[in-house]
């Protein structure tokens, strides 16, 4: 039943929430939504989980694939309900990929890129910063049973519950983790393109956010080990700039672990910003203009008429 909802603020002062102001403060919205949830998650498994004696011991945390699985669906449904919080203002992009995306291939204003970019990147460094405030009894505990090394007090483990590292199988190399982020980002732009677009298989009754969350789930399963997922550029650098400042230092910027990986910040930005607009490019390429040419088929007249034809009930 539709109920009249008054306004928390006088109407002569929300005005100038309607237009850009209002979109960028969805998008902070959506965004802390998700950077709580999905890092929450992450600070469950690794730090509240093995602390609160849920674990074998006060450090156990991933010792199967399930342990993984809580991550991948937990980051799942962060990204669903930060799309559900946001989506009817903003769109809901979340991601500084996806609204790069949109300004390339979907007519997304250009002027509105760097407002929604500041916008998702403070609402992950707020959503971080609340997870830190409820959890950080946990982490305290988890650093301290840790064996080294450590900075500051922390771990690579804490320090993982907030923004990614590469495997130690790269070697510290830039290639690998590089490409991982532009193989994740390419098919969730792909993917959110192919729910989105009205002329496909189009997701009805307000599905979208449910199966972009199964979308994010399929990546993490999928893709998610190698450098951990980031596959949005906010979701990595605004918890990061959280975790410089609380006192991880290093590990976040330059985002270095000695004989393990070293000034890696910049990979979880550039990666998914190429694979974003590669994604959407790939998706028009060989499904958009596919739609488009079929549509324009359709909508050829019958040789010898200069209409197309109508049918009786459209007379």
């Amino acid at each position: 039943m539709a109920v009249e909802i008054p306004p928390l603020v006088k109407p002569s002062r929300l005005r100038s929430r309607g237009g850009l102001l209002g979109e960028c403060l969805a998008e902070f919205l959506g965004t802390f939504v998700l950077i709580s949830f999905g890092c929450g998650v992450v600070a469950m498994a690794v730090a509240a989980l093995p602390g609160s004696g849920r674990a074998a011991t006060p450090t156990t945390i991933f010792l199967a694939a399930g342990d993984w699985l809580l991550i991948t669906w937990g980051w799942a449904l962060a990204v669903m309900l930060g799309v559900y919080v946001a989506g009817g203002i903003s769109g809901a992009h979340l991601n500084p990929a996806v609204t790069l995306a949109m300004a390339i291939r979907r007519g997304f204003p250009w002027p509105k890129v760097l407002p929604y970019w500041f916008a998702q990147v403070v609402g992950a460094l707020t959503g971080a910063a609340l997870v830190y405030l409820v959890y950080h009894s946990a982490i305290n505990a988890y650093d301290s049973a840790a064996p080294g090394p450590k900075v500051n007090g922390h771990t690579n483990a804490t320090f993982s519950i907030f923004a990614t590292f590469p495997a130690p199988y790269f070697h510290g190399g830039i290639w690998g983790p590089l490409i991982d982020q532009i193989v994740g980002t390419a098919f969730l732009l792909m993917l959110i393109a192919a729910v989105i677009d009205l002329r496909n298989q189009a997701v009805k009754a307000n599905l979208g956010p449910l199966i972009v969350g199964f979308v994010v789930a399929a990546i993490g399963m999928s893709y998610g080990a190698n450098a951990g997922y980031a596959i949005n550029p906010a979701r990595d650098f605004g918890p990061r700039l959280f975790t410089y400042a609380a006192g991880w230092d290093g590990l976040a910027f330059p985002g270095s672990v000695a004989g393990s990986f070293s000034a890696y910040w910049w990979i979880p930005i550039v990666g998914p910003l190429i694979g974003g607009a590669l994604g959407i490019l790939i998706y028009d390429l060989f499904i958009g203009d596919v739609l488009l040419v079929r549509a324009e088929m359709a909508e050829l007249p019958e040789p010898g008429r200069s209409t197309p034809a109508r049918t009786s009930d459209e007379e």
